[in-house]
């Protein structure tokens, strides 16, 4: 593909800067396209679930090791979900005042600094040195579908699945190889801080790649010289509950599918591979799907088709747990796949890069503060019935529920 190809926008956006009146031909810079900033962008989204998944098999030695209380381990996993909102309604800010290509600088900095501090001492420094990772994490999150939406305009279904498959890919690692590293690091801290590695090299890479910008014309913009707020965007906001609900679901997905499956009789080990698969599905999904979805008009289908599967997957660990787990994991994991179609109408239905950090910003902000109440829920409703079914059929409801507003945020609209 010719390096011009990946720069300049696609005539179906049609640009509109918000913060001041605009007369038709107006330009602004932009990172250009090409293959070191798609490089960039996959090395940034293998940095962005490592931080996250590599906790979870070691957490009970690291609460051996501390003397940490199963409340410090529930606080310590929940504190993502939390960040990620916070640090999602703060990046649009950061952008505007900063400038793209310096906030994910920072931000790439801020999550691997983060890396190395939360393993030099105790509990505390582990939950501060969290708190400053997935706040690092979180920008990065919002920034990236605006790296895309500007300076990759004719291919954003096909970076938005690169990205989304680097993401999965990299969870995966994370959770995979973190044991294996500690047994040959000698320990925990040592295994946990080496994921900062990646993020050095993310960082150099991203540092070069940015220099490189472009002039485009920004079209007319809107009339009016004050930005307007997606506050009151209805597209907005069924844009950010699609967003929120899917990640409601995955978010219980990760924390208690593999309980549920063994208490289905699954083995501990064959319930950790099944998590596994299911991160790894999602990698062709997204690598293929967005990137056809997002040359036509409507994405509403492909969502359906998505929440369908992972509704069938859901069911089936309902009527028959112990039937086919391998089946009901599959189809829970083509189901979250849906995750790489929540990002890419983030950025085809906002016309402009501004909109779309904007809308980026919003739909994580909000949407990971409802996914954080996922997995609280599903083990409340578990104490309180003694079994996995209502607390199932719940996350049926969420699925029908994502699935609608999915089908709405998938139609041809902008906000």
């Amino acid at each position: 593909m010719a390096v011009d190809s990946w720069k300049f926008p696609h005539p179906d956006t049609e640009p509109a800067l918000e913060g001041a009146v605009e007369l038709p031909g107006t330009r602004k810079t932009v990172l250009a396209g090409g293959f070191l900033l798609g490089l960039a962008v996959v090395l940034i989204a293998l940095n962005l679930r490592p931080a996250i998944t590599s906790v979870g098999p070691m957490l009970d030695e690291m609460r051996a090791s501390l003397g940490a209380s199963a409340t410090w381990a529930g606080l310590l996993t929940t504190l993502p979900g939390l960040c990620f909102a916070g640090a999602g309604f703060a990046a649009p800010v950061l952008a505007r005042r900063f400038g793209v290509g310096a906030a994910l600088t920072a931000a790439l900095v801020v999550l691997s600094a983060g890396l190395v501090l939360r393993v030099l001492d105790g509990p505390l420094v582990v939950l501060g040195g969290t708190l400053v990772v997935t706040a690092g994490i979180a920008l990065a999150n919002v920034l990236i579908p605006v790296v895309i939406k500007d300076s990759f305009p004719a291919q954003i279904g096909l970076m938005t699945g690169v990205y989304t498959a680097a993401l999965q890919g990299g969870g995966a690692l994370g959770s995979a190889l973190t044991p294996p590293l500690a047994n040959g690091l000698g320990g925990w801290r040592a295994a946990l801080s080496s994921w900062a590695v990646i993020g050095v090299i993310a960082v150099g890479v991203w540092i070069f790649a940015a220099r490189r910008e472009v002039r485009v014309d920004t079209g007319n913009s809107r009339p009016g010289g004050a930005r307007r707020s997606l506050m009151r965007s209805p597209l907005a906001w069924t844009v950010t509950i699609f967003f929120g609900l899917q990640a409601f679901v995955a978010y219980i997905a990760m924390g208690w599918l593999p309980q549920v499956l063994m208490d289905a009789g699954v083995s501990r080990t064959d319930a950790g591979l099944l998590l596994g698969l299911i991160s790894v599905l999602a990698v062709p999904i997204s690598l293929t799907v967005p990137a056809i979805a997002a040359r036509q008009g409507s994405q509403t289908w492909w969502i359906v088709g998505l929440g369908s599967f992972g509704f069938a997957g859901i069911l089936g660990l309902v009527i028959a747990p112990s039937a086919s787990p391998l089946l009901w994991s599959v189809f829970v994991g083509i189901g979250m796949s849906v995750f790489s179609l929540a990002l890419t109408v983030i950025a085809l239905r906002a016309k402009t890069g501004e909109e779309t950090a904007t809308l980026s910003g919003m739909a994580q902000g909000f949407g990971y503060l409802l996914a954080a109440l996922g997995p609280f829920l599903f083990g409340l409703l578990h104490e309180q019935t003694g079994s996995w079914t209502i607390p199932l059929i719940m996350v049926l409801a969420v699925i029908v529920a994502q699935t609608l507003f999915g089908a709405l945020a998938g139609r041809r609209r902008f906000v």
